[in-house]
């Protein structure tokens, strides 16, 4: 604070007039002093606010006026910029000087489609009507990916599989809500396989071009959803001049998948050497890892493996910058997770220039998934033939099916990519008894659904769109004649109405809209019409312009039910 003789001269203008301080909050010593304690001596960087108010959340349970006031003080904002940002995310809990402190314990309930076909409703009311409100806080949460579990829960950052009301309070009662990390390969392990080798080769002797064209061989195509074929993006980057970066999308948040979150709990350094020799065909100063805030085990599991990198000498210290989300399903976007890695909202960009051109921090980014840096990690170990010699249905290659919902054995199913529901069901141990099979989500519920009558189309990218659908992240959900697919549609216009960024009016309105319409006991088919077609002619991205699929296809396909 400034003593009485700084003051003169700068907010008071004579004697008895002008303010002592400046407008607005006034910083607090004590909050300061503790604020500073939590950052340590990182640097005080912009781009790093949202680390810095996990370190807050974190340490406090919530984010208070007086600790969110320091903040800006310390890194030179202002209290706008780091309350809008903090109120942005869902993972945050930012105070105003006289709301109430949360308490201590929260439990977030995903209320997703999988988990709520799993009894996820019956188990948010148990929860709610058992457990002390002053003590413990229960929250509905979107998908959590571990849809192969359901229902599930998180208590602190401990997860609870195939959750129930006894479950939860074993775990209270034992007083431990920190991540348990599963079993998996760690550097030694990998190395002693031959692990890296191929990436020190290539950055003694490599051609990125001919890397490029292995990975153009195999058929991979990127496995975040959109499915651009993995090894052209390099060019794109290289084309436009340096430094360069690369940002890794580790926000999985498409209800129903969870392919990204299997691969990285068994076998993380597959991914991580397909990240680093993407980043060196493309020369990236720097990686910048997106991880969704839902995978603790899985961010565990990084910074550890990251730090044996380091001490290996195979990376530099802080080549490899490991940022944590905080509960967005629109940082899942690329231009929206680069915002967020650069400290702001997840807001998504407009394009053109597309990121390729001008991305994190202004410079050209190569983006790519999880699971395409594992299989290119794959490829270059195993040669193109891994993927380009699989074929069925006159389809190339493998995919990664995240499988949930009335089968007998929902997880991962890896499966030539010319595959169809009726084939994925099988791999899955087949329907449960007594469930006859009605419907199905082909790829999150951006694709909407599916009867179980079209059950011949290979799930692949390009295959399904004149179905009125895609397969985007492969997120399988199958539903049997014990549920109705209108109430499977409004599980997913809500998730979309509770994820909307907000940026722009057909999304944010539109799915609000389109909830309260679906409400109702018979559709108003006509005005639902106009509405989905006015999000996809108007939103900005891609949440927006699919949000619509599910409401269009129970129209067609499940007309009886509305």
């Amino acid at each position: 604070m400034l003593d009485d003789g700084d003051k003169k001269g700068v907010w008071k203008s004579g004697r008895g007039k002008g303010r002592t301080t400046p407008k607005g909050r006034q910083y607090d010593d004590d909050a300061l002093a503790q604020v500073r304690a939590l950052l340590g001596d990182r640097p005080r960087d912009r781009d790093l606010l949202i680390e810095f108010l996990h370190l807050i959340q974190d340490a406090h349970g919530h984010q208070s006026a007086a600790h969110l006031r320091a903040l800006a003080e310390e890194m030179r904002l202002s209290m706008a910029e780091v309350w809008e940002v903090a109120t942005f995310y869902a993972h945050f809990d930012p105070l105003r000087e006289n709301d109430p402190v949360p308490p201590d314990l929260t439990i977030r309930v995903c209320d997703s489609l999988s988990c709520e076909l799993a009894g996820s409703e019956a188990l948010i009311a148990a929860l709610e009507a058992g457990q002390n409100p002053a003590r413990v806080r229960v929250l509905r949460a979107p998908c959590m990916g571990r849809c192969d579990t359901a229902p599930v829960l998180e208590i602190g950052h401990r997860h609870v599989d195939h959750a129930t009301a006894e479950a939860v309070q074993q775990v209270i009662d034992g007083g431990d809500f920190h991540a348990h990390l599963p079993d998996y390969q760690d550097l030694a392990a990998y190395r002693a396989e031959g692990g890296y080798a191929t990436l020190t080769d290539l950055r003694d002797t490599g051609d990125w071009e001919a890397v490029q064209q292995t990975i153009a061989d195999s058929g991979l195509r990127g496995l975040g959803g959109a499915g651009f074929p993995s090894g052209k993006k390099w060019g794109f980057v290289r084309g436009n001049p340096g430094p360069r970066l690369m940002a890794v999308n580790g926000d999985e948040g498409e209800p129903g998948t969870f392919k990204d979150r299997y691969y990285l709990e068994r076998v993380p350094h597959l991914f991580l050497e397909g990240m680093l020799i993407a980043a060196w065909a493309v020369e990236a100063e720097r990686v910048y890892l997106y991880m969704r805030d839902e995978y603790p085990a899985v961010l565990e599991i990084l910074r550890r493996e990251i730090a044996a990198l380091e001490t290996a000498g195979l990376i530099a210290p802080g080549f490899v910058d490991l940022r944590r989300g905080a509960g967005a399903y629109i940082c899942g976007e690329e231009s929206a997770m680069i915002e967020s890695i650069e400290g702001k909202r997840g807001l998504p960009r407009h394009r053109p220039p597309y990121v390729a051109q001008v991305g994190l921090f202004g410079r050209p980014t190569l983006v790519h998934n999880i699971e395409t840096c594992h299989w290119i990690a794959r490829i270059m170990r195993e040669g193109p033939e891994i993927l380009s010699s699989v074929e069925k249905n006159g389809r190339k290659g493998l995919r990664s099916y995240s499988v949930s919902g009335r089968v007998k054995a929902p997880g991962v199913h890896l499966l030539p990519a010319g595959s169809t529901i009726t084939d994925i069901i099988a791999a899955a141990g087949g329907m449960l008894d007594g469930h006859v099979f009605k419907a199905y989500q082909p790829g999150g519920p951006s694709s909407g659904l599916l009867p179980a009558s079209i059950n011949d189309v290979p799930l692949d990218f390009d295959t399904l769109q004149p179905l009125g659908t895609f397969i985007g992240s492969a997120a399988v959900v199958v539903l049997s004649d014990h549920d109705k697919a209108r109430d499977a549609a409004l599980n997913m216009l809500r998730f979309f109405e509770a994820e909307s960024c907000g940026q722009c009016t057909p999304c944010r309105v539109g799915c609000e809209k389109a909830v309260k319409l679906m409400q109702a006991e018979h559709w108003d088919q006509g005005l639902l019409e106009e509405v989905s077609q006015a999000m996809v002619d108007a939103s900005i991205c891609g949440l927006g312009q699919a949000a619509p699929n599910p409401i269009r296809l129970v129209m067609k396909h499940f007309a009886d039910e509305i």
